[in-house]
């Protein structure tokens, strides 16, 4: 199941993709089956009879309507994966990693598919980085590997816009990483079911003005999926909603010579085979 989640004449609205269309409902319709936030707390069985529900509803016209993030990240965790490909942080400087380097993003920095990234005014220095998306489907303390696969409700597309000359101020990157309207995240919430388990061997690539500068696949990550979940379950309880930002491969911005920044009327896109292509303006900061 592929869902999208959208704004339409003020309204919230969700839609379900039936072959290359969708359907669906706004708030306030009869048969809107709720928020995602909600539904995948409600787990497989709440996605399964939500996605019933709107296939009943009307055809969406993709170009009218606002493209959102599939989830509002409002009471969870957004949990973000630094360094994890390898040859990321060999074009970093970096050792490869004996353990993730973590960091959190806060949900009012991003924007949906469609929506202009924002170039700060205090900064040149705006990054790139096409990153696969893990949504936690059930609550879950100390899972094992054998159950992690279990918790994860399904897929997404994410560009974690980065301030490189904020971020490496300090070694803790929260700042340069939380600007607001600096990353992307969508277009859709694809369930579990229609990729490969855990969202290995995928091809992902990111463009900037239609030139390829990331491409590799998602079986380069140093930490899966089921990694992840594993450890972070150690240390806190992962929650229905919460997001695991899986990391970039090589080819960013500032480990190019010369280094190479987006900037007002560029268009970056981040592509992952199976999951859509996440397509975002860029544009600058107002005085």
């Amino acid at each position: 199941m592929r869902f999208l989640r959208f704004s339409q004449t003020g309204k919230l609205g969700l839609a379900v993709a039936d072959g290359d269309r969708f359907y669906g409902f706004l708030d306030g319709d009869d048969g809107y089956p709720g928020d995602l936030d909600k539904l995948v707390a409600a787990g497989g069985g709440g996605l399964k009879s939500a996605a019933s529900v709107l296939r009943a509803g009307r055809e969406i016209d993709l170009n009218a309507v606002a493209y959102l993030p599939p989830f509002t990240g409002a009471g969870s965790k957004i949990i973000c994966l630094g360094i994890n490909y390898v040859d990321h942080a060999a074009e970093t400087g970096y050792e490869p990693p004996s353990f993730p380097t973590i960091f959190a993003r806060f949900a009012d920095t991003l924007i949906g598919h469609g929506a202009p990234l924002v170039v700060p005014r205090v900064s040149d220095q705006y990054d790139y980085e096409g990153e696969l998306v893990a949504v936690i489907g059930k609550t879950g303390k100390h899972i094992s590997r054998e159950a992690a696969l279990d918790y994860v409700a399904g897929y997404s597309i994410f560009n974690d816009g980065s301030v490189r000359d904020w971020q490496k101020q300090t070694p803790q990157w929260t700042v340069g990483k939380n600007f607001d309207n600096s990353g992307a995240f969508g277009p859709y919430f694809v369930t579990a079911d229609e990729v490969p388990a855990g969202g290995a061997g995928l091809a992902i690539q990111t463009r900037l003005n239609g030139r390829v500068v990331q491409n590799a696949s998602t079986a380069d990550m140093v930490f899966s999926v089921i990694d992840t979940v594993t450890l972070l379950s150690k240390a806190m309880t992962l929650r229905a909603g919460d997001i695991l930002v899986m990391g970039t491969p090589p080819g960013v911005g500032m480990a190019r010579k010369p280094p190479l920044y987006m900037k007002q009327g560029d268009v970056c896109e981040v592509e992952i085979e199976g999951l859509g292509i996440l397509r975002n303006p860029v544009t600058a900061e107002a005085a």
